[in-house]
């Protein structure tokens, strides 16, 4: 059997991708293939994302913000100023994608992927078990391999592990998020929390770096017990955990990307290089997969390009690979000298040039002009 449609990987991207394409109709008489082994019947991970008034995702949201606060030792500063700050867990979004996709011709099978070929007329996909062939071909399965061993591109990581809690007494503020907590030892690196409140007991606290290398599983815990304790809480539940890797670099995936095989996700180059986050990236790279099935033929080759932002995140990986420790001083210095919403719509690549410039201004210039020289002669 030939399908239509072959995703290698369930994520956010294929699941995303998947459900609007079921929304714009381009499932109808096609057949879908899955490959998959996970059950993707846990809460595994957590996605948030800023955005104004309602969004599409509301329905599956798990708490929002109205607050959300950067903070190092000398300022706070409210980020949003009309603008939402939603939560959405991993478990509530796969319930959602099973719900859209139920009566389309989805084959899920729980194989293990292991390496995919294209002919003239279609893509061979391998599993541990067998093979499949499909005429279109969405790949979300990283190799990891393909960015340590190039030198041309700077790499981080965003790397990070997560406590949900449930403390003894009332603690926090479900009206106010930290979104970033610079107070926090930086230790040579870019350092972080977050703390996301959904009640007055409970809250995800969350311990972020931006550097090359990860840390031991110790060292994540023992600082969120230390930050937890600074707060005054020292009696609580573990209610779940959650760690991740997000690679940080301006590398560019989609060259990669063939006639009939489209990456998805961070091998498609989906997450944004100079900040990790993902999901509103997601969303809208999605979104495009769906327009471009509206032209006349299909070429993935033609489907994502750099812009001016992929430079600028080129730039600011460059700076924090070869200076790691200077994190929290850009970051301090685009939301204490420039307004919060504009760094955030920067963030969303939804600026103009002008206020592009008014956000490039705001940050240290020495090392970023520096590592402009640096980077155009590449």
């Amino acid at each position: 059997m030939k399908y239509d449609f072959i995703f290698s990987g369930l994520g956010l991207a294929a699941m995303m991708t998947i459900i609007k394409m079921a929304e714009e109709g381009i499932l109808e008489n096609k057949n879908v293939l899955v490959i998959e082994p996970d059950d993707k019947n846990i809460n595994d991970r957590t996605w948030c994302f800023w955005e104004e008034g309602k969004g599409k995702w509301d329905e599956i949201l798990k708490h929002k913000w109205d607050k959300a606060f950067f903070i190092n030792q000398s300022v706070k500063i409210d980020c949003l100023n009309g603008l939402s700050y939603k939560m959405i867990e991993s478990k509530s979004f796969y319930n959602y994608y099973k719900e859209i996709t139920k009566d389309y011709n989805i084959k899920w099978i729980k194989e293990k992927f292991v390496s995919f070929a294209e002919d003239k007329d279609s893509v061979i996909v391998e599993t541990k078990e067998t093979n499949y062939v499909g005429s279109y071909l969405f790949n979300s399965v990283f190799d990891y391999n393909e960015l340590k061993n190039q030198e041309k591109f700077p790499l981080l990581q965003q790397h990070f592990v997560g406590w949900f809690i449930r403390s003894e007494k009332k603690c926090f503020n479900p009206a106010e998020a930290l979104f970033m907590d610079f107070s926090v030892p930086q230790r040579g690196n870019t350092r972080f929390m977050y703390v996301l409140p959904v009640s007055e007991k409970e809250a995800l606290i969350e311990y972020t770096l931006f550097s090359s290398e990860v840390l031991g599983s110790d060292e994540y815990e023992s600082e969120i017990k230390t930050y937890l304790e600074n707060f005054g809480i020292e009696t609580f539940e573990i209610i779940s955990k959650e760690k991740g890797n997000i690679p940080m670099t301006a590398y560019p995936f989609w060259k990669n990307n063939t006639k009939k095989i489209l990456n998805i996700g961070t091998v498609g180059g989906w997450t944004k290089a100079s900040s990790g986050f993902t999901f509103s990236n997601t969303d809208r790279e999605s979104k495009k997969v769906v327009e471009f099935f509206n032209e006349k033929s299909i070429d993935f080759r033609e489907f994502k390009k750099s812009n001016r932002f992929t430079f600028y995140d080129d730039l600011f990986v460059d700076v924090l690979y070869r200076k790691n420790f200077l994190g929290k001083q850009i970051f301090s210095s685009m939301f204490t000298t420039s307004n919060p919403n504009l760094i955030l719509k920067f963030l969303d690549e939804k600026t103009s040039i002008l206020e592009d410039f008014r956000v490039i201004l705001s940050c240290p210039k020495k090392e970023f002009i520096k590592s402009f020289f640096r980077r155009i002669f590449k």
